[in-house]
C-alpha cells in the first residue's frame, strides 16, 4: 500500500517507528554534522590568528630593513618563511629582502630569497612576479640559460609583455638578435598602444635590427608632438 494512501494516524505511526527504528544512526549523523561545523569554524578562526601573527612579524621583518639592521631582518625573514611559508607575506618579505641583497650586490642571497618565493607563491600572479626577478638575478649572475629555461616555465599571468622583453634582453646578450627581435615584437604586441614603457621597447627592438609597427610609430610621433 503506498504510504499516501494511509490515514494520518497510521502514517504517524509508521514515521515514529522508523525514528524508533533509527534514532541512533539520526543521532549520530546529527553529532558528525554539528563536529564538522564546529571544526569549520575553529579552522576559519585558527586561520584568522595566523594571518595576524604574520602580519605582526612581517611589520618587525619591514622595520628592521627599514633601520637597515640585516642580522634582524634576516632572522625575521627566516621565521615568517618557517612558520608562515603559504603566507602572501613571507613571499612579499622574501622578495623585499632579494631587492635589499641585490642593492649590496649580493647576487646569491638574492638568488637564494626569490627562488624561495617563487618555489613558495600561493598564486599564479605572486609566482609569476618572483620567476621574473629571479630571471633577471640569474640573468646579472651569467646564467642566462638557467634564466631562459625558467623563463619559459612562467605563468603569463598579466605578465606577457614584460617576460617576452625579458626574453628579448637574455636573447640580445647571446648575439640571437633575430630571436630577440621576436621577442621584443611579441612584448609589444602584448602592450597597449599608450603603455608608459612602449617607447622604450621599440627603441630596444631597433637596436636589435628591427623596426616598430607602423601604428607604434605613429602613436609615438603623437605623443611627441
Amino acid at each position: 500500500m503506498a504510504f499516501d494512501q494511509l490515514d494520518e494516524h497510521e502514517q504517524s505511526e509508521i514515521v515514529r517507528k522508523w525514528m524508533r527504528d533509527n534514532a541512533a544512526s539520526i543521532l549520530v549523523g546529527i553529532a558528525l554534522g554539528l563536529l564538522v561545523i564546529f571544526g569549520y569554524f575553529q579552522w576559519q578562526g585558527h586561520q584568522g590568528r595566523q594571518k595576524l601573527v604574520a602580519a605582526g612579524e612581517f611589520q618587525t621583518f619591514g622595520a628592521a630593513v627599514g633601520a637597515k639592521n640585516d642580522e634582524a631582518a634576516k632572522t625575521a625573514l627566516e621565521k615568517i618563511q618557517k612558520e608562515h611559508a603559504g603566507s602572501s607575506y613571507a613571499v612579499i618579505a622574501s622578495l623585499r629582502w632579494a631587492e635589499t641583497a641585490v642593492a649590496r650586490k649580493d647576487l646569491a642571497a638574492a638568488e637564494q630569497a626569490l627562488q624561495w618565493a617563487y618555489d613558495n607563491a600561493g598564486t599564479d600572479a605572486l609566482k609569476s612576479l618572483a620567476g621574473q626577478n629571479l630571471v633577471k638575478v640569474k640573468f646579472a649572475a651569467d646564467k642566462a640559460d638557467e634564466a631562459l629555461k625558467l623563463l619559459s616555465a612562467l605563468p603569463v599571468a598579466g605578465y606577457a609583455a614584460s617576460i617576452a622583453e625579458l626574453r628579448g634582453d637574455i636573447l640580445l646578450s647571446q648575439g640571437k638578435r633575430d630571436e630577440a627581435r621576436s621577442a621584443y615584437q611579441a612584448s609589444l604586441d602584448a602592450l597597449e598602444p599608450m603603455a608608459p614603457g612602449r617607447q622604450g621597447l621599440e627603441m630596444k627592438l631597433d637596436d636589435a635590427g628591427g623596426a616598430a609597427p607602423a601604428v607604434a610609430v605613429a602613436t609615438t610621433e603623437k605623443q611627441n608632438s
